[in-house]
Formats: C-alpha cells, structure tokens, sequence
C-alpha cells in the first residue's frame, strides 16, 4: 500500500520482509514457508503499478536447518521488460544455480537492476 501511495515520489523501493530470516533463525521451516508466500501474494500488486525492473532476493541465507545466517547462495530474479529470459521457472536455491544471472557476489547486484531499469548510459564500460 505504500508503494501505491508513493509510487510517483521515488525512484525505487525497497521492501524488507524480516519473516523469512527469523523464520530461519528460529528453524521454523513452515513460518518460513508462510513468510515466502506472503511476498507471493502482494507481487501481482507491485506488478501492477508497472515497475521497470523488480527485483526479489534476500540479504543472506538463513536456512531452517541450521538456525542462522549461512554461505549458502541466495536466489535472486530479476524481472522486467529489458531483462533478458532463461528456462527456469522455479524460484528457489538450485533453480537460480541454472538461470541467466548463475552465481555473481551481491555487490554487482545494483548495476544490473539500474541497467535492467534503463538508467544506465552504458553498461560495463
């Protein structure tokens, strides 16, 4: 709701879903689950106010197993209109090892989205 209140004063929003990573934090695999599915619901209404990139990721793995932050990859998509397309359907751990992005350190992260986005006069050069 406040992404629609605000849509036309920023550039770009970020939202912080804390759920997951207590949910991993206290090995409860169903609240994690419950947590994920949360951001599944509200992702047609973001995609509804026709971003020109949306992106959804996680800060760190925290998996229910081990109770804490782990070296584990995070699944990241990036989704929009200038994004190119992989076979991959899931969304999850092993199906992003397979997807156009593979494995990258988080901290070319924000070029990719401003490059996704159009914001960029070049990329990589």
């Amino acid at each position: 709701e406040l992404m629609r209140t605000h849509w036309d004063d920023y550039d770009y929003f970020f939202m912080h879903h804390k759920e997951t990573d207590r949910a991993g934090h206290d090995g409860e695999r169903d609240a994690k689950v419950a947590a994920i599915e949360e951001v599944d619901a509200v992702i047609p209404q973001i995609l509804d106010l026709q971003p020109d990139v949306l992106v959804v990721t996680g800060d760190h793995s925290s998996p229910t197993q081990l109770f804490a932050h782990s070296w584990h990859p995070v699944p990241t998509i990036v989704w929009g209109p200038h994004v190119g397309r992989d076979d991959v359907t899931t969304f999850g751990e092993r199906a992003a090892t397979r997807g156009l992005l593979g494995q990258m350190p988080s901290m070319y992260l924000m070029r990719l989205m401003l490059a996704a986005a159009g914001k960029l006069e070049k990329y990589g050069a």
